[in-house]
């Protein structure tokens, strides 16, 4: 359901103002729960904070770091080579208007990146993300984050599940990721994010 259509859904409702304060209540814990979730939070923790939650990440199997490890070095390589903006990995805080999230590997276009600061801890919604599923993540990668991302300009998502060897390939259209293809084992994925850079996925399941 779009933003419009939740507008005019609650718009409808007798008792909106009611649900309008309810919710102004609610979000307003909820930001004090998140201030928390930042004073806790440290580089040797990782944990996102997802509708009031913290959600902590358990470790990696090797063959997700693997394929992260591949792919975050094409990407930073290419990514500098061409002067296009800057690669994170791994632990890179994606702080957007409700949720923080660390994706596996994302990209932030040149623009966006000149604004960083040295000692800068918390990022806006990069240009790219990747997110390497596991059991324990599938649903919050293809529900909560797709759908957040999405919302937030992200403008190219890659789900990449290690364990069946596939690449799904997503673009945003008018806040909604579209699927574009998914690539199962081999073929050749050419990212819109990131201008002329195209992978083999066999290269990172190798």
């Amino acid at each position: 359901m779009t933003h419009t259509h939740w507008r005019e859904a609650i718009l409808a409702q007798p008792d909106a103002v009611l649900i309008l304060q309810d919710l102004q209540q609610a979000l307003e814990a909820e930001k004090q729960q998140r201030a928390a979730y930042y004073a806790l939070v440290h580089e040797d923790v990782k944990a996102e904070f997802i509708n009031g939650e913290i959600v902590y990440q358990s470790p990696v199997k090797r063959r997700h770091w693997r394929v992260s490890m591949q792919l975050s070095a094409l990407l930073h390589t290419y990514a500098q080579m061409h002067d296009l903006g800057e690669v994170g990995v791994e632990k890179v805080m994606v702080s957007l208007t409700r949720n923080d999230y660390e994706p596996n590997i994302c990209f932030f276009g040149k623009a966006k990146a000149a604004a960083f600061e040295p000692d800068q801890m918390r990022f806006p919604a990069p240009d790219f993300v990747v997110e390497i599923i596991s059991v324990s993540t599938e649903k919050r990668d293809r529900e909560i984050k797709m759908q957040d991302y999405a919302a937030h300009g992200v403008h190219e998502y890659w789900i990449i599940d290690p364990e069946q060897q596939t690449v799904e390939q997503y673009f945003n259209q008018e806040g909604v990721f579209v699927l574009r293809q998914k690539l199962a084992v081999s073929g050749r994925l050419f990212s819109s994010a990131v201008t002329g850079f195209s992978v083999e996925i066999t290269t990172l399941f190798a």
